[in-house]
């Protein structure tokens, strides 16, 4: 099974594009399941996570 890797900075670079209203992408959605798998994310980070993907849910996010 391939490895899926974040990149440096993409969950913070995701966060400012949700915040200028950018529906989120699919490759925004890929860097999430990244972030998601991986295990050495800081609390920080993972917090962003989770407010993002409850965004998304609840509509406030719009998907490309």
């Amino acid at each position: 099974m391939p490895q899926v890797k974040l990149l440096p900075g993409a969950i913070n670079e995701i966060m400012v594009a949700v915040a200028d209203k950018c529906p989120l992408t699919q490759s925004d959605r890929y860097g999430l399941m990244a972030a998601i798998l991986d295990e050495s994310l800081s609390e920080e980070d993972r917090r962003s996570v989770d407010r993002l993907l409850r965004s998304v849910v609840r509509g406030r996010v719009e998907l490309a």
